[in-house]
This record gives structure tokens, sequence and C-alpha cells, in this order.
């Protein structure tokens, strides 16, 4: 991991014991006079360098030596508006997508949806947490819901839609796209591409169907990196 979160970051010492002492010394075998970066999910903007003074069989402290503002974050904003599919598969990716520094994710209820499906945010919250601490992002991934694309396009007129169309994305248009509509497997119905004429539709340069998760990866990549 490039830092921990601790609500104690900040503190001029620290006394960690429990799962982040075990994670430290017996996982990552760190020993006394290494440098440990840290960062108070309160304030996520500073970085926290401490100093490893001691170790016992439970516990080990630290002294901070160092702290200095820095905000690691994707050059460019994305939000992707997508809708609802198997959360495993949502699960799958959304460590990469946090990775990629995608911005916002909201969630949207489409016609094709299954509504069995319950989004757990704080289990999502969960896995970016550890991901922003290994990727060295200084925050993570800002989630919402939608019950319907027509609520969502009318908070964001400018959506781009991926879907089936002529229109390949092209460079021009990654530099534009702030906010990227996916739909669920199936795709959308009539009805919903209907209320999305008004809008952009863009495909990918490639004669295979992607599934929705694939796609988001894809997409995002292609925006941001």
């Amino acid at each position: 991991m490039t830092y921990i979160l601790n609500e104690s970051a900040g503190s001029q010492s620290l006394t960690l014991k429990n799962e982040t002492f075990k994670y430290l010394i017996k996982v990552r075998r760190h020993k006394v006079d290494d440098l440990i970066s840290f960062r108070n999910p309160n304030e996520n903007r500073i970085e926290y360098k401490y100093i490893l003074k001691s170790i016992d069989g439970r516990s080990c402290s630290l002294e901070l030596l160092s702290s200095n503002k820095n905000i690691v974050e994707a050059v460019k904003k994305l939000h992707i508006g997508w809708c609802v599919i198997d959360i495993k598969s949502i699960e799958k990716v959304l460590p990469s997508l946090n990775e990629i520094g995608v911005n916002k994710i909201t969630f949207i209820e489409c016609s094709r949806s299954q509504k069995s499906f319950k989004l757990d945010f704080d289990r999502f919250n969960r896995m970016l947490t550890t991901s922003s601490q290994q990727c060295g992002r200084s925050s993570t991934i800002e989630f919402a819901q939608s019950s319907s694309i027509k609520k969502f396009i009318l908070n964001e007129p400018k959506t781009t839609v991926f879907d089936f169309s002529n229109q390949v994305l092209s460079s021009e248009q990654v530099s534009k796209i702030e906010t990227i509509l996916v739909g669920c497997e199936g795709g959308f119905s009539e009805e919903e591409r209907e209320l999305l004429k008004a809008n952009d539709v863009i495909k990918l340069n490639t004669p295979m169907i992607l599934r929705s998760e694939s796609a988001v990866m894809v997409i995002a990549s292609k925006i941001l990196c």
C-alpha cells in the first residue's frame, strides 16, 4: 500500500494495534526506523510521514516526521451513468475504475435491469478504501442512484451515450466527454432510446459485443488514460 488511512493521522505520535499492526509488521515486514505514509480519512489531501520507533508483540509506535499537501487524482473528471447489472460483476471492476480515476458513478434502474439487485454502498466504499490505499489515490469514487434514465438525463443533459451507433469514439470526443451512459445486459429499450435521441451516441471500434462491465472499463480507460 502507498499509504494507510488512520483517523489519528496528523497526531505527533501513533500507536497501532490489531489488523493495521499485523499488516505493517507481519505482512509488510516493516522494521524500526522505516518511513510509513498515512492519510486521515477526514482530510485525505494531506500526506503524513511517520517513522517507526518501536515494535512489541501486539503493537507498534510511530512519530510524525512531516506533513504536506499531496492530492493524487486523475487529470480530468468522469461521471459514469451505469444501468444496474449483477452486483458481483460491478464489484469485479470497481477497484480498477477507482484506480484509473473515475470521479463518480450513478447507478440507474433502467428497463432491463433486474430488480432483485441491491446496491451496498458501504461495501463498495470499503473496497475502494483499500483500492485507494494501494494505488495512492487521495479519494474514492462518489456513488449515487437514479430511478430512471429519464431522471438521469434531466440532471445530466450533456451525457454521451454508449450504444449501437455509426459514430466510433474518437480522440476529439474523448477530450470533451464528462458524463457517459452505459446500459445493462441487453442494452436500452426502444422507449429509452427515444429519450436519448437528442444526446450524442458513440460506439467502440470493435466488432465484438461487450458485456456491460467490459464496456465501462474500456470507455473509462480511453477517456481518462
